[in-house]
């Protein structure tokens, strides 16, 4: 006799997992990964095993001997953390200093909210804030790519081999505020091109945009994101700076060069699509990724930092709980107001 089991929904399962997308984000940024080896050599490889395994090790030992609970690193969220941690790291950066960022991502951002699925901010990005705030000194000292590399394409950037120096976005921010022209900065700065293949300063996730958006095209593909966020941040980054930029071209730079700097591609497609620190609906992914994209472009004009989009993030995040409460996908037979008689 066949028989009808009534049970809650979901009916359908989609065949997704935490763990299944967890790896399909670790794979997306493999190329990215790839690139900064290339770049930046055996510094890029120490800091990233070095974020990755302690990150592991710190979320075993926190949950295995303080909470009590089973480990969960095998849901792969630990050593994405860890990638990402890395990927906001200068490749210079002592171990010592790596530890205590994946302490504070892993001890303070994650687990002591409960672990994966209660944390308020993104692990990542509050480690290596934490880090920039304690270690200024050691936080800014960004190496530029090995000379050598370029030259298997023909290409000859004007950078110094192997030392290390301010960012694009530095050089940009302190050549206006001494009054000197952005025409005239762009000129000493590596090309669109160049900046576009990674050939610049700074951490090993602001490396390559055209490998980070290999990366990207795997997760809109296997739909592990979608497009709201990114598209969000990047057209509030182009219209603000654009306006900027028209407004007074010797004092602004493009949407071009902003785009292209820092950390715009790791944040928009891989920090702020975070599931758990962001808004469920797509109209509030849509108002939390204009926040993070406005936000990001007035610190860099107008704040004290050269970069923003890890603050503008982690501020976003503050509010994902207020955008969610005001705008929620409507319940299935729900009306908005009641039906009079």
């Amino acid at each position: 006799m066949n028989t009808l089991t009534i049970s809650p929904s979901p009916h359908v399962h989609s065949g997704d997992s935490v763990k299944k997308n967890m790896y399909w984000v670790i794979i997306a940024l493999l190329p990215a990964l790839a690139a900064s080896f290339f770049y930046f050599g055996i510094g890029a490889i120490i800091v990233t095993l070095t974020a990755v395994l302690s990150c592991v090790i710190f979320e075993f030992l926190i949950s295995k001997y303080i909470l009590k609970t089973e480990p969960t690193i095998g849901d792969g969220s630990a050593a994405l953390t860890g990638l990402l941690l890395a990927f906001n790291l200068p490749t210079y950066l002592p171990i010592w200093i790596i530890i205590i960022g994946s302490l504070v991502a892993i001890g303070i951002a994650k687990m002591s909210f409960g672990g994966l699925g209660n944390n308020p901010f993104n692990p990542a990005l509050v480690g290596r804030v934490f880090l920039l705030i304690s270690f200024p000194v050691q936080m800014t000292m960004w190496p530029t790519p090995i000379l050598s590399r370029f030259h298997y394409f023909g290409l000859t950037p004007e950078i110094i081999d192997a030392t290390t120096g301010a960012t694009p976005l530095a050089i940009m921010k302190e050549g206006v505020s001494s009054g000197i022209a952005h025409a005239e900065l762009m000129h000493r700065l590596p090309s669109l091109t160049e900046l576009f293949m990674g050939i610049k300063g700074g951490s090993a996730g602001e490396s390559a945009a055209a490998a980070l958006l290999l990366g990207v095209a795997i997760l809109l593909y296997k739909r592990v994101i979608t497009w709201h966020i990114p598209v969000s941040v990047v057209g509030s980054i182009i219209v603000f700076t654009g306006l900027l930029h028209l407004y007074d071209v010797e004092s602004y730079a493009g949407p071009a060069f902003h785009l292209l700097t820092g950390g715009v591609m790791l944040g928009a497609f891989f920090m702020a699509t975070d599931y758990v620190t962001s808004p469920m609906a797509p109209k509030g992914m849509i108002i939390f990724g204009v926040g993070v994209g406005v936000i990001t472009i007035l610190i860099r004009v107008f704040g004290s930092f050269p970069e923003g989009i890890s603050f503008a993030i982690l501020i976003m995040n503050g509010f994902t709980p207020l955008i969610d409460k005001y705008i929620r996908p409507k319940r299935f037979g729900e009306v908005n107001k009641p039906i009079k008689a």
